[in-house]
């Protein structure tokens, strides 16, 4: 048997290891600042910042993608190159792919850095990126799925061990998920809009969304955990079987889920119910990974106690099943009717996010980096410091928003003996949370300083070692031969191409079956008759509103409850939605709905509200908005605005293009007539009058004829 000698790449390894660190900081710092505004809105104005880049809305997005594709993004690449060429005896494909890779994906986050604070989104849940940032993520990921591919059919080892079958369906499943939800048409360089419109730009959206979750969040974790765990534990994997139908349960059921995200909203009622079946089935799947994760640990909890790295990933893969036990209790009607919308829904990511994900990613450094500067640990006491800092962080993280979560649904629900709302006033219930939203934001603190020791531990460890660029291996060349004999999954687990195609079956299953008919069935989107395109003016309105991130705070889908109906108004049809490119039905609120919005106060109220919101509601936490009142909306564009609608199916009339700024000044000028007899003299073209008349024309469609609904047709 021939001996070949080679070497692995520890280099790339390095890189994407100090960039997972670098981001990581970045992302929780920002994330701290996020936090606090939620009960500072006036932080950046007392820090002298006063441009419109600091703003929640801005800011919110780049936390999350910093966070997401950056932190674990970076540890993903770093696990994955560093697990998969040991487990397949093999330098990675392409050397030069592999830094093609690294640099193409600090550049699409340091893309993200630049473009999302100025307010270039699509505003779309974990899809914030603009067309072109989009284009070069699907280049950079097809460069890693071939040098994936490339290794494995290269390999030395003649079976794939399960961490690379999670590995091969998370690559597969980002790709599909991130063609299809990108489906846009450009209107300049940093501007287009979404190619689906309302129910299905939100079925297809949370579609992508929650397999985001669930398939960079989950399974490439997964396959890190299917490594690193038994590797630091010294112990093998639990059970084979189990990890057999862990993977394909798993990846088959979560792309069903995706629905759950719109329970009682404008979606037709069967994809609901799909997604609710599926989401509960997830729990079997979910538990099955993680208790073959921690019975890998069996006889070796001595060993948990004297290794830090150790209890880090055991809190992780506990937190695992914990936010997978979550997810399928919010998809339960009964439960996601109190728990939608409110901050019970940003703890639960948050047990994911900070547990899962984060100290997962704290126990493999711990265990990676001295492994390739070939020391030891610089200081075992600090490590467990970060882990006890770190555990508190993540309770006091956690614990007050679900504290606030049960404080906003009993008083958003409560009605009094006479049968009105007790709180009809949406500002009494943030009131009331304020003292929640601190405590978590010093649980983001504490959570941050234990990184920030960490690092220094890490920097240390590095220091007092050498480093291996090349690490030397050797193993025997694989044999070609016919496969012959042992159980169905051994077989498939020589032939990686095989392997990678049934996984793309499985994955595009779910997908097709829950997106066709919503998009080729007419009845399941019923139109009404009195909707219609929004104006020029409105559509620079939205643009500034969605440029804003004003979605994040904001829903606009009333779901049939009378306490929703009786706050807000009549509920939300899905027919009122087939010109919204993209959709904004949000997902969390921390102000009130404004589907009913149009109308509802005069054009002065919105005129000082955004100026100055407590000038109109006492108390308010919103931030202020004085750029509005500075800066001008774009007139230019707005024939391309209306040629790029009308190519994806709004019905704007052939020539419309050439007097549309006409209409779009002529509205501007009324609202600021409006305005000046309110008292208020302003610039008809300023960025605040775009965006009163999108507000002013929110949910008004179904009363155009005399009050009432149009019929559907």
């Amino acid at each position: 048997m021939q001996i070949e000698k080679f070497s692995y790449d520890n280099k790339i390894v390095k890189y994407f290891t100090i960039a997972t660190v670098v981001w990581g900081v970045i992302g929780m710092l920002t994330g701290i600042i996020v936090a606090t505004l939620m009960f500072y809105p006036d932080l950046h104005e007392a820090l002298g910042f006063h441009a419109d880049w600091n703003t929640f809305g801005r800011l919110r997005p780049l936390h999350t993608n910093a966070v997401i594709f950056a932190f674990v993004g970076n540890m993903i690449f770093a696990g994955s190159y560093y697990s998969m060429q040991r487990l397949l005896k093999a330098r990675m494909f392409s050397d030069a792919l592999s830094w093609i890779h690294f640099w193409g994906w600090q550049l699409i986050i340091v893309s993200a850095v630049i473009t999302l604070p100025m307010g270039f989104t699509t505003s779309k849940e974990y899809a914030e990126l603009e067309w072109p940032i989009d284009i070069a993520i699907t280049l950079i990921w097809v460069a890693y799925g071939i040098n994936m591919i490339g290794t494995i059919i290269k390999r030395r080892e003649r079976h794939m061990y399960v961490a690379i079958w999670f590995y091969i369906a998370s690559f597969v499943t980002v790709a599909v998920l991130h063609v299809v939800n990108s489906f846009e048409i450009p209107v300049s360089f940093l501007k287009s809009y979404s190619w689906y419109a309302g129910v299905q730009d939100a079925l297809v959206q949370w579609w992508y969304g929650h397999n985001a979750v669930a398939f960079f969040l989950t399974t490439p974790y997964l396959g890190l955990m299917y490594y690193f765990l038994p590797k630091a534990a010294n112990r093998p994997v639990y059970s084979y079987k189990l990890s057999i139908i862990h993977f394909w349960s798993l990846i088959f059921i979560y792309i069903w889920a995706g629905p759950h995200h719109l329970l009682y909203t404008a979606l037709p009622d069967w994809a609901q119910s799909l997604g609710t079946v599926f989401s509960i089935m997830l729990i079997a799947p979910s538990w099955g990974g993680m208790l073959n994760g921690l019975l890998t640990l069996r006889g070796a909890w001595d060993k948990v106690r004297e290794e830090p790295m150790l209890k880090f990933m055991v809190v992780a893969v506990t937190a695992y099943g914990m936010s997978t036990f979550e997810g399928p209790m919010l998809s339960l009607k009964n439960f996601n009717a109190v728990a939608h919308y409110t901050d019970y829904i940003i703890a639960h990511v948050h047990v994911g996010g900070l547990g899962w994900n984060g100290f997962l990613t704290f126990g493999i450094l711990y265990w990676l980096i001295p492994k390739m500067w070939d020391t030891k640990l610089y200081s075992k006491k600090l490590a467990n410091l970060h882990f006890w800092i770190g555990s508190l962080g993540i309770i006091f993280y956690v614990l007050p928003l679900y504290a606030s979560f049960f404080v906003q649904s009993l008083m958003w629900k409560q009605f009094t003996a006479e049968g009105v709302l007790a709180y009809p006033n949406f500002l009494e219930t943030v009131t009331q949370i304020v003292p929640m939203y601190i405590l978590r934001a010093f649980g983001g603190l504490l959570y941050w300083t234990g990184v920030l020791i960490m690092v220094y531990n890490l920097m240390k460890t590095a220091f007092s070692g050498k480093f291996m660029a090349n690490e030397a291996a050797e193993a025997p060349a694989l044999e070609k031969k016919e496969v012959t004999g042992g159980d169905w999954h051994r077989i498939l687990e020589r032939k990686p191409i095989r392997f990678t195609i049934y996984t793309l079956i499985a994955i595009l299953i779910g997908g097709i079956v829950e997106m066709v008919p919503t998009f080729l069935i007419k009845s399941n989107v019923p139109t009404i008759e009195a909707v219609t395109p929004y104006t020029p003016l409105e559509i620079a309105g939205r643009d500034i509103y969605i440029r804003d991130g004003c979605n994040a705070c904001h829903s606009q889908m009333i779901r049939p409850f009378r306490w929703e109906t009786e706050r807000y108004g009549e509920y939300s049809k899905a027919g009122e939605f087939v010109y919204d490119h993209p959709f904004l039905w949000g997902s969390k609120r921390t102000g009130p709905d404004l589907h009913r919005v149009g109308h509802k106060y005069p054009d002065s109220w919105h005129y000082y509200h955004m100026y100055d919101p407590t000038s109109t509601s006492e108390g308010s936490l919103m931030p202020k908005f004085p750029w509005l009142y500075e800066q001008y909306y774009d007139q230019e564009s707005i024939p391309d605005k209306i040629s790029a609608l009308r190519t994806i199916g709004v019905p704007y009339e052939e020539g419309y293009e050439e007097k549309a700024i006409a209409d779009m000044q002529q509205q501007a000028a009324e609202i600021a007539a409006q305005l000046k007899s309110e008292g208020i003299e302003t610039d008809p073209n300023l960025d605040i009058i775009a965006l009163i008349a999108y507000l002013q024309r929110l949910g008004t469609d179904i009363n155009k004829a005399e009050g009432t609904t149009a019929s559907a047709n």
